[in-house]
């Protein structure tokens, strides 16, 4: 058996501005992301973690710092980056990008899932990727606490993945920064333990 700690990085200026930051932006924690991630450290240390996942941007490696100076075991996947989006990478959104995006999600939960920006990705491509990325977590028969870190529409992908969801049910996952998500893995079946677990960042 597994457990799947998966959270989102801490808040980014890019987050607090609105600009747009996915698998192209290379953003760092903001003072707020930071004591995010601290709150996170103090709520989970106790938990023996065997390896630690992260994207392959610094934001999600800075969300996990306390964890990853414990020694603990640490790799970095590509396939666990943020979705790309394109043209609007490190953008700042007007009320016609966000008229964009809207419309865009608006396909994808209508299972246009083929569709992007110019230079972007889709996320049936995120989704390829990050089973490529869930062969090597789940090769590590002796892992049995494992805490990830990744990014908002990336988690979303991922957990319609591991729980059997079709990929336009994706907005039925809410996130924030540093919302847990907590799942079991056994006997080849993926279940929800714990659902944007905010609890740690309340204390």
């Amino acid at each position: 058996m597994k457990e799947l700690y998966i959270i989102r990085h801490g808040e980014t200026d890019f987050n607090k501005q609105g600009i747009v930051q996915g698998r192209g932006v290379n953003s760092d924690l903001n003072e707020i992301g930071l004591l995010q991630a601290a709150k996170f450290y103090k709520a989970y240390h106790h938990i023996e973690f065997d390896k630690i996942y992260t994207s392959t941007l610094k934001r999600t490696h800075q969300t996990v710092a306390k964890f990853i100076d414990q020694n603990i075991p640490w790799q970095q996947l590509a396939g666990l980056d943020e979705l790309d989006w394109g043209i609007y990478e490190g953008k700042l959104s007007s009320v016609t990008d966000r008229n964009d995006f809207a419309k865009l999600t608006k396909n994808w939960m209508n299972g246009n899932l083929e569709m992007k920006f110019p230079n972007g990705e889709n996320p049936i491509e995120v989704m390829q990727r990050q089973q490529e990325a869930m062969q090597t977590i789940l090769s590590e028969k002796n892992h049995e606490s494992i805490l990830i870190c990744m990014h908002g529409r990336a988690l979303r992908i991922l957990l319609c993945h591991l729980l059997g969801k079709e990929l336009n049910e994706m907005d039925t996952f809410p996130h924030s920064n540093v919302s847990l998500y907590r799942i079991k893995y056994k006997n080849e079946q993926f279940e929800l333990l714990d659902f944007n677990n905010l609890d740690h960042l309340h204390v």
